[in-house]
């Protein structure tokens, strides 16, 4: 199996992969056409990125099979295009999420202590203690959080060391889970907003999150509260921010951009940045060496899975639903071309296979086919396909 490694990744996980007997193509500057020209020469099973993007051009260039975000957000690549290639999109959730929530704090703190100002006046020969010492301090603050997936909970986790109580929204946010949590649950983002001192973004990029932190949002945050974002800035409307800053005083911790450089160095200039009371850091959430560890460790899971089973862990792009609207049962004997007459049946009747599976029963004398169709199968083909081999014991169907 041939893996093209696009991003900087762990030289554990690719010794590990190179143990697994794949051919490793390792390329953490390529990017764009370069990326496109490297899949269509090596042509390789699978590719592993992290922030680089994957566009259908990409896709489109080789014979890829899988392809594998070294993290948890998979938003850089074109899911949609690998949907209609067939090219399986997986995913490392929660291997990142401790790192993620030690940096959101780690703004928090920075942002009640003003630790950049103090150590930017340090190295300019400044002492300035009696500016520098007007914290509100954090202890009985509210805690509010967008989102309470891994890494919200481990925020959360953190929050009650600090004892700062916490309020929370997410779409799947029930009130038991929340009182399981040690959380109380709002029924909107901006309710968060409004009861919160910091509020603290934990959701992934979709369409469903993006622009969701908007003008009404920083409308009914408190003056003077604290923001901070190390999830996607494309969730965040970025001129509703600026303007809660400058007008509302909001203090923001950043560790996402809406123009970020797409490789890990070039020139950045994003404005808000400049803004007195915003603190940046540079895309580094996930970036210890802890997680980079466990991100490869479960990199390499997942294509040790796929290499030996064909199966996917993590996969993000398989359907939820299909077109099926019925099952077609078969019990039969465990027998060569049993199932060949069942699906020649099935093309004779002009009905499309969306879903099936065959199931062996103990013994490997008999198993049970499941075949999900798009339309229901006539009398008349129920018994061809019952008469096709006499190996079958029963066809029956089911309406989904």
């Amino acid at each position: 199996m041939r893996v093209l490694i696009a991003d900087e990744f762990e030289p554990s996980g690719r010794d590990e992969l190179a143990r697994l007997g794949c051919e490793v193509r390792f390329a953490p500057q390529l990017k764009d056409e370069a990326l496109a020209a490297e899949v269509a020469q090596f042509r390789p099973d699978v590719l592993v990125v992290r922030s680089t993007k994957v566009p259908e051009a990409v896709l489109a260039a080789g014979a890829l099979k899988l392809v594998v975000r070294a993290g948890a957000g998979y938003n850089t690549i074109d899911v949609a295009a690998a949907s209609r290639r067939g090219i399986y999109v997986s995913n490392c959730p929660g291997k990142n999420s401790v790192a993620v929530a030690e940096l959101a704090f780690g703004l928090i703190l920075a942002l009640d202590r003003q630790i950049a100002d103090n150590v930017i006046a340090l190295r300019q020969g400044q002492w300035n203690k009696s500016g520098f010492s007007k914290a509100r301090g954090l202890f009985g603050r509210t805690l509010g959080l967008i989102g309470l997936g891994q890494i919200g909970r481990e925020v959360a986790l953190r929050a009650k060391a600090f004892g700062l109580p916490v309020v929370a929204w997410s779409r799947s946010l029930t009130a038991d889970v929340a009182r399981d949590r040690g959380v109380t649950r709002k029924e909107s983002p901006a309710d968060v907003a409004a009861a919160a001192d910091i509020v603290s973004l934990h959701v992934a990029l979709n369409a469903q999150t993006r622009g969701l932190i908007d003008a009404a949002f920083f409308a009914a945050m408190r003056p003077g509260a604290y923001f901070i974002n190390t999830s996607r800035a494309e969730v965040v409307d970025q001129p509703a921010l600026e303007r809660a800053v400058r007008e509302k005083g909001i203090r923001a911790g950043l560790d996402v951009f809406a123009a970020e450089p797409a490789g890990g160095t070039g020139e950045f200039a994003d404005p808000i940045v400049k803004l007195p009371g915003v603190y940046g850091t540079h895309h580094i959430g996930a970036s210890t060496e802890q997680a980079q560890e466990a991100i490869a460790a479960e990199t390499v899971r997942i294509i040790r899975t796929f290499q030996q089973t064909g199966q996917v862990p993590n996969v993000v792009n398989l359907a939820r639903t299909t077109p099926a609207t019925c099952a077609l049962v078969v019990r039969h004997l465990d027998r060569p071309g049993v199932l060949a007459g069942v699906l020649d049946g099935i093309r004779s009747a002009e009905i499309n296979v969306q879903e099936m599976e065959n199931i062996i029963f103990e013994g490997a004398q008999a198993a049970v086919a499941r075949i999900h169709l798009e339309t229901s199968p006539g009398p008349e083909a129920i018994a061809r396909i019952q008469a096709s081999s006499p190996h079958i014991l029963e066809v029956s169907l089911i309406a989904l």
